[in-house]
Order: C-alpha cells, then structure tokens, then sequence
C-alpha cells in the first residue's frame, strides 16, 4: 500500500498567507508527463475535483488526483524561501533523479 504524501506546517501556513482557503482554492499537486526528467510536477491554486485526495489542515488544502498519487506516495510537500525565490517543493523518494530546478524528475 502506498503512502499519501505529507503536507508540512509551513506549506499549510503560507496557503493561509495567500488566503488559498478563504478564496475556496486548494494547492493542487499532479505529476505529468515531460520536462528534462520524463515527469514534471504542475504546482498551482485549483478546485478540489471529485475523485482527488485531500489533505487538510486549519482550513487549508492540498489536493491530489488519482492518477498522480502513486507517483507521490510517501512524498513530502514543502514551502521554501531562498534568496532566489519562494516556492512549494516536494521531496519525492521515488524519484531516481531530477533535473537542477527541481520540477522535472525520473523513476
């Protein structure tokens, strides 16, 4: 059985500093094919659809949908502010490798 993916508090508190929930959206998280890797992520603000995984805290919401689970089982979903830019990440243990910006990868 394959894990869900795991928010941390801080990617749940920066959706409530951008007012994710109080706007109705969720930070939706697939995986499609592409990028330099084979597989990319498409981060972005979204409804949640019928058949999606949520995951939920404090109001706020990360969706996954059915076909991308797999590739995010036991995944971890981040928030980082570096000096070149703030952005959501995922640390993903069933990748073999991915590309330096971090949103293409293989398996």
């Amino acid at each position: 059985m394959n894990l869900p993916p795991k928010v941390t508090e801080r990617a749940y508190e920066r959706l409530a500093e951008i007012g994710a929930g109080a706007q109705g959206k969720a930070l939706r998280v697939a995986v499609e094919g592409g990028g330099c890797s084979g597989f990319q992520y498409d981060i972005k603000l979204d409804e949640a659809a019928e058949d999606d995984l949520v995951l939920e805290r404090a109001g706020e919401r990360v969706v996954v949908d059915s076909v991308s689970l797999p590739f995010l089982a036991d995944a971890v979903i981040d928030f980082s502010e570096e000096l070149i830019g703030a952005r959501f990440t995922i640390e993903n243990p069933n990748a073999t490798s991915s590309c330096g910006c971090g949103t293409s990868f293989s398996m």
